[in-house]
């Protein structure tokens, strides 16, 4: 995880027992499913719900409610066809003074998210998964909202997928509209801070065997209307593509300490590239490695990459340098975490004065920086201390507290929307500002959970010499997760 805060809502408990089902590949002798680039799994429950393995409860007596049971429906006498059955239901409110930063009536968007989903496994290697998810929303100085926010209903994702062994290596292919977050999480993630998540539609290969990984990809976004399933198209200004590997850091070198190093090379194509008011074709290549893992108390979240290509007559030469860490104090699973998060994102050149130097993110964590959604890695500097405690088994809560700067004071400041904030640009004062935040998450019971957010953003010099302003931001979410 990149720190505390990126806990995007509340992941519900529920403890697995051994499958029931026997695999032909032995997951032992596979690469760790924790670093396989397809997010985190805790109690069963993942982000991206095809990444779920609820195999032991095809045994009835694993089964401990009438929900258990659609976990894994029998297709089949012998059960090697089964389709798994989730949903989500989440409704949510927030509140944000001086919306834009701007000296305004504050807004509020009650926001209502369903999501169901079929998994249907024919066999052990072949699986056809499908996900619709609607969005609503209500309240108090709108705007237009987005088609992420606001979709009557969405195909989210819809792929078929085939795996197999060869040569005592796992494989896999997958093709279709799916979630990808195979990389550090503030350059690529499924957002799940909005009400409709962030998805591609393409193709994807891996290799995995037990010490290394290979995954290959070619992507493109989708792009969401705002009414049926019909308006949603797969994007045809955008494409990503690449190669990320892994590895897991041998025990030579890394001691008892869990550790994975993952090499990357992307691409990303867009034929309305925007910087500066200007559009135009823009390719941008990625570079980089990401080193994460625990080693003992210590959790470690780091990557590095060069990004370099051109947007429109210029050329890109771009910097990011993320590092999040965080020690355990105490030997308990509720011990608490002190941490602190240092980052440099590269920035200049975004209105055409020689090289374009800002780093971009391809589809990071929006709300990594600010939960109001003011800040991006491009063009800035952050340094935060974070804490974490688990004063009961049911409750987490986090806080940080981030001050953030920009790198090159002849650029703008740039929002998550990698918009920047108008006039930014003219203003030569570094300080963007200073952001306190806190969040607490409430598992009410095992499927059930309430999450709270606060933030203060206090405007630095960089933005109110701009005409812009401080902001409080308030939410609160009821989630329902089966």
């Amino acid at each position: 995880m990149q720190h505390f805060l990126c806990a995007l809502g509340a992941t519900p408990v529920l403890a697995l027992a051994t499958p029931a089902i026997a695999q032909t590949i032995d997951k032992s002798a596979t690469y760790p499913a924790a670093a396989a680039g397809d997010g985190a799994t805790t109690g069963g429950y993942n982000l991206s719900r095809w990444a779920e393995d609820w195999r032991a409860l095809c045994d009835p007596a694993r089964r401990d409610d009438p929900i258990d049971a659609l976990k894994c429906v029998k297709l089949t006498p012998s059960g090697d066809v089964y389709v798994t059955l989730s949903g989500e239901a989440r409704l949510r409110v927030n509140h944000t003074t001086n919306p834009n930063l701007r000296d305004s009536r504050a807004q509020r968007q009650d926001i209502l998210r369903l999501v169901g989903g079929a998994d249907l496994h024919m066999g052990e290697h072949l699986r056809v998964y499908g996900e619709l998810a609607h969005g609503s929303i209500t309240g108090i100085e709108l705007g237009a909202p987005a088609a992420t926010l606001r979709n009557r209903v969405a195909v989210q994702q819809l792929f078929a997928e085939a795996t197999g062994e060869v040569a005592g290596i796992e494989v896999g292919a997958r093709y279709g509209r799916q979630e990808f977050v195979d990389g550090p999480n503030l350059l690529v993630s499924q957002r799940d801070n909005n009400t409709i998540r962030y998805t591609l539609n393409g193709t994807r290969l891996w290799a995995r065997g037990k010490a290394m990984r290979v995954d290959l990809f070619d992507l493109k976004p989708t792009q969401y209307g705002d009414l049926g399933s019909d308006d949603d198209v797969i994007d045809p200004a955008r494409r990503f593509s690449g190669v990320t590997l892994g590895f897991v850091v041998p025990k030579a070198l890394a001691g008892k300490a869990k550790l994975y190093f993952d090499p990357f090379f992307w691409r990303r194509r867009n034929t309305v590239g925007a910087w500066g008011g200007r559009i135009g074709p823009a390719t941008r290549y990625y570079l980089g490695a990401h080193l994460f893992g625990e080693a003992g108390p210590v959790t470690i979240d780091w990557s590095v990459n060069h990004q370099w290509g051109d947007f429109r007559d210029q050329r890109i030469d771009a910097w990011q340098a993320l590092f999040a860490q965080n020690v355990r104090l105490g030997s308990g699973k509720r011990a608490p975490r002190i941490g602190f998060h240092a980052d440099y994102a590269s920035g200049g050149g975004g209105y055409g004065d020689g090289k374009l130097r800002n780093a971009y993110a391809p589809f990071g964590n929006n709300i990594y920086y600010s939960y109001g959604l003011f800040l991006t890695p491009s063009n800035l500097i952050a340094v935060a201390p974070t804490l974490a405690l688990s004063p009961s088994s049911r409750l987490r809560v986090s806080a940080e507290l981030q001050r953030a700067w920009r790198a090159n004071v002849h650029d703008a400041v740039y929002r998550a929307s990698g918009q920047p904030f108008a006039g930014t640009q003219n203003v030569r004062d570094a300080h963007i500002g200073d952001v306190a935040r806190l969040q607490l998450v409430w598992a009410i019971a095992p499927r059930l959970s309430l999450t709270g957010r606060y933030e203060h953003f206090a405007a630095g010099r960089g933005l109110r010499n701009a005409g812009y302003a401080s902001s409080d931001f308030v939410a609160g979410w009821l989630s329902f997760r089966f």
